[in-house]
């Protein structure tokens, strides 16, 4: 099992697009959750801990680069290591 320890800290805001200023890659080599508003969110694409916002898929809609449509989603968020 990983050591608590050896996980780097969940930043504030992070994305999981390799191409976004936000995306961190030390902090996926490692289980991720993401709680909003109390339930725990599988499709969360990007979040902002301290604005208190997610990012998540619009269904199948695509938008014009052929990349799935976010909403964004307003609530309490928390990150946690699993």
């Amino acid at each position: 099992m990983n050591d608590s320890t050896t996980r780097p800290d969940l930043p504030d805001h992070l994305s999981i697009d390799p191409r976004s200023a936000h995306h961190v890659a030390a902090v996926f080599e490692h289980d991720i959750g993401i709680r909003f508003n109390g339930k725990d969110r599988a499709d969360v694409e990007e979040y902002c801990v301290s604005e208190g916002w997610i990012k998540v898929p619009a269904g199948k809609t695509l938008d014009r680069k052929g990349k799935p449509l976010m909403l964004k989603l307003k609530g309490k968020v928390e990150a946690f290591y699993r």
